[in-house]
């Protein structure tokens, strides 16, 4: 059990953990380099920690003490207890939520290793097997898109979540916040050699599915009317979209049919209308 340790100046370096978290680049370069993340808010740590995650620091206002006190009970890690001014001084923002804790960050698995224990190193779908569906988005760099899109694919069923070397990090405090700590309940990792990873999805057996404009784009009811050992759902940018050289790997094209000369939807909008379209018979 850590009992809360009151801390009153902004300097104190056991609150380096928290400082400057408005600061987007500088957490984006820090955060992956010191094995760390924030979860902000009752809810999200909770979520960290019933997910496995271990904590490293907890930073909490008075008014949260009894809220928090099963989890102060039950962590080693170090309680900070701060005036919200100074957590405000601290973090660059005001604390409303009143809790923010310093998680530790895990390696990632590679994607082979994470595609193997969906599928048991068997084909998905064959033998019995339920179809999986795992989503794949390219170099999308907006922390919201990214944590809605998480909490689409959890509540929607979606095995894993793989990801692009330019993504945005699912773990930065506000794709956490956004995806009220879906993150931790989908497995993810990030692809290492884009766009050649296509063959590490096809090897495992899934139709890599790229959602698209194209030409030979199929209405996405046709896609998911057809039977799949397994569908890699490939999503890209709202400006650009997909790449050429993404595109022209993908098995299938696919789009989204819509009216009134819409042609697009937000990422997060579009990959959850295609989760929900894609799932599994009864689910």
């Amino acid at each position: 059990m850590a009992e809360p340790v009151i801390v009153e100046d902004a300097g104190d370096p056991r609150l380096g953990d928290y400082t400057d978290l408005t600061d987007v680049a500088l957490r984006r370069r820090r955060e992956p380099a010191e094995g760390l993340y924030i979860a902000e808010g009752e809810k999200v740590i909770r979520r960290a920690l019933a997910a496995g995650h271990r904590m490293r620091s907890l930073l909490l206002s008075a008014k949260w003490l009894d809220v928090m006190r099963d989890v102060i009970d039950t962590t080693p890690a170090p309680v900070y207890l701060v005036d919200p001014a100074l957590a405000e001084q601290v973090t660059g923002y005001h604390v409303h939520r009143g809790a923010l804790a310093a998680m530790h960050r895990e390696p990632l698995p590679a994607a082979a290793e994470l595609l193997n224990t969906l599928t048991g190193g068997r084909p998905p779908g064959r033998a019995g097997r339920p179809v999986r569906r795992v989503a794949v988005f390219e170099d999308i760099v907006d922390h919201a898109n990214i944590g809605a899109a998480f909490r689409n694919a959890a509540a929607l069923g979606v095995d894993a979540v793989l990801l692009t070397p330019r993504c945005a990090d699912p773990l930065y405090r506000r794709s956490v916040k956004v995806s009220m700590g879906a993150v931790f309940q989908v497995p993810w990792t990030r692809l290492e050699s884009w766009p050649y990873d296509i063959e590490v999805l096809r090897a495992a057996g899934f139709t890599v599915a790229a959602l698209c404009l194209s030409d030979r784009a199929v209405p996405l009811d046709d896609l998911a009317a057809r039977e799949h050992g397994g569908l890699a759902l490939l999503f890209g940018t709202e400006g650009d979209g997909l790449t050429r050289v993404a595109l022209d790997a993908a098995d299938e094209h696919v789009r989204i049919p819509m009216d009134a000369g819409v042609d697009s939807l937000n990422v997060a909008a579009a990959s959850a209308v295609v989760f929900y379209a894609t799932r599994p018979p009864g689910t």
